[in-house]
């Protein structure tokens, strides 16, 4: 049996199609995660402890302490029925102020910390209408 030119591009064609489809899908299912409000959080530290999540809070007022050189910062994301203590390093963003909504990604450990590597802002005056 021969192979054509028109076999062997269709079939090279797929080939490629088919990578480019799994790379786009792995690609953006790193954006399909979500994040667990303080709440959530700390109603399943039992399931949650030593993964990687995104938890969604307010800093609780007067709890905020950065460091000096802004590397590291220390605060407690309130819920409405309970408290999570953080702990973050790296770059931390300007605008962290105390009672402010931020989204702490890291990894939680035992019992209720979460040691944060990066802080994402929601600040809600950046899409108020003028």
């Amino acid at each position: 049996m021969a192979w054509t030119s028109g076999r062997k591009l269709a079939i090279a064609s797929a080939v490629i199609a088919g990578v480019v489809g799994y790379m786009a899908f792995v690609g953006a299912s790193g954006g399909w995660q979500y994040y667990m409000t303080a709440d959530e959080c700390l109603a399943n530290t039992a399931r949650a402890a030593g993964h990687r999540v995104r938890v969604s809070g307010r800093i609780a007022a007067d709890s905020l302490q950065v460091a000096a050189d802004r590397r590291q910062a220390s605060f407690v994301l309130a819920g409405t029925t309970g408290n999570l203590p953080v702990v973050c390093t790296g770059l931390l963003p300007e605008p962290l102020t105390g009672s402010m909504e931020v989204v702490v990604e890291g990894r939680l450990e035992s019992p209720c910390l979460l040691r944060g590597d990066k802080i994402l802002t929601r600040c809600a005056s950046k899409y108020e209408s003028k």
